[in-house]
């Protein structure tokens, strides 16, 4: 049993390494394409703690507390430092509304199904459905900073993982499946698609780094995160707590993420490696906060992986009348339900197999939901939390 702090540390970080490298050695593996490496780096550390690996000590106690309080902050800056606001308004109100509808219906789906199942949840549920609703409506990054907002217990945590995993994986092989039916699709809905042709090679061109990474790019962008992180958590630990959902925790978040976005329309946000960086700050949360939980409750798997396909349900329904009544095309459905769901992950990917020159549409949308996917579930909590 590792009783050090620093040694349980670098034991979290040395598997993730390990996991990467596997990932990127076999990244042609139908397996790893369900089952991606930071799933991975979920499951074999919640594995050890599981195990006993780690011991339940201060030591421990105090390297989580602290490293994951100082790394995700700087995580959500350094990400929203690649979100411009400039490229956003571009997108005008048709693909900004097919955005919204998509977050809408995920949220409803999550009333609808926890309302109706919320006998058969273990207890503290409605937290890990906040969670998840803000990777729904965000990325992983949100997830994570969510179950920090709201204090989701471990291994109430490991299932909205499992959700975000198995769920989603089942959805992106739908969303792409749909596509060779597009046109079929805009037939039936009468949707008008020449403006996605239009405007998108000027943002293509000004999305990609020109400058490889280098030391200093890694050394600013640390810098500049951890500086975040720290100024934030000051403030946030001296503003007043509002309700269950609005805490110390959550003012730290919403500070980092509003300075990222700021210094994300400022000379700033060209600095390469900022994904990377940030990315590699995920893994490491990740592995901590799988570090804590445990799989003794695993039985309980089958409620919550049902209950994810009847959100994705509801959201289907509600996105296909959204199409039909308002004439909307497959390509803004899809990428719009995408940059939700998968996030940055597949959204560029699906907006990428219906042209290259829309690979833009699906980071800007993904980056929309990486900066409010945090909010949007802390509404769905704050929703679930009444009942």
């Amino acid at each position: 049993m590792i009783q050090d702090g620093f040694m349980y540390f670098s034991v979290l970080v040395a598997f993730a390494a390990l996991m990467v490298a596997f990932e990127k050695k076999f990244n042609t593996n139908r397996f790893l394409k369900f089952i991606p490496g930071i799933v991975l780096i979920y499951i074999g550390s919640a594995i050890m703690q599981t195990c006993g690996l780690f011991a339940d000590n201060e030591s421990t106690a105090t390297v989580y507390s602290s490293v994951k309080g100082a790394l995700l902050p700087a995580m959500l800056a350094i990400m929203l430092l690649k979100c411009d606001i400039r490229s956003i308004i571009k997108l005008g109100p048709r693909m900004l509304g097919g955005f919204l509808v998509a977050v809408v219906s995920i949220m409803i789906g999550f009333i609808v199904v926890y309302i109706a199942f919320q006998h058969f949840y273990i207890k503290d549920t409605w937290k890990a459905f906040g969670a998840l609703a803000g990777s729904w409506t965000g990325g992983s990054a949100n997830m994570v900073a969510l179950q920090g907002i709201l204090k989701v217990p471990e291994n109430i945590f490991g299932y909205a993982l499992m959700m975000d995993t198995i769920n989603y994986a089942v959805w992106v092989m739908f969303m792409f499946w749909l596509v060779p039916f597009a046109g079929k699709f805009n037939r039936w809905t009468k949707a008008d698609t020449s403006f996605l042709q239009k405007g998108f090679e000027e943002a293509a061109a000004s999305s990609e780094e020109k400058t490889g990474v280098q030391f200093q790019h890694m050394l600013y962008l640390l810098g500049i995160g951890l500086f975040i992180s720290s100024l934030s958590t000051f403030a946030g630990q001296h503003l007043p707590e509002i309700g269950a959902v609005i805490n110390g925790t959550s003012w730290t978040i919403m500070l980092a993420s509003v300075i990222g976005l700021i210094l994300g329309q400022t000379p700033v946000a060209k600095i390469p490696g900022a994904l990377d960086v940030s990315n590699v700050m995920l893994y490491v949360i990740v592995a901590l906060i799988a570090s804590q939980s445990d799989f003794s409750n695993i039985a309980q798997a089958p409620i919550y992986l049902v209950s994810g396909f009847l959100i994705m349900l509801i959201h289907l329904i509600i996105m296909l009348l959204l199409g039909k009544l308002f004439k909307y095309d497959l390509f803004t459905l899809g990428v719009a339900s995408l940059a939700n769901i998968g996030g940055m992950a597949s959204a560029p990917m699906l907006a990428a197999s219906y042209s290259r020159a829309l690979i833009p549409v699906g980071v800007i949308m993904a980056l929309i939901g990486s900066f409010l996917g945090t909010y949007f579930g802390m509404i769905v909590a704050k929703i679930l939390s009444v009942f």
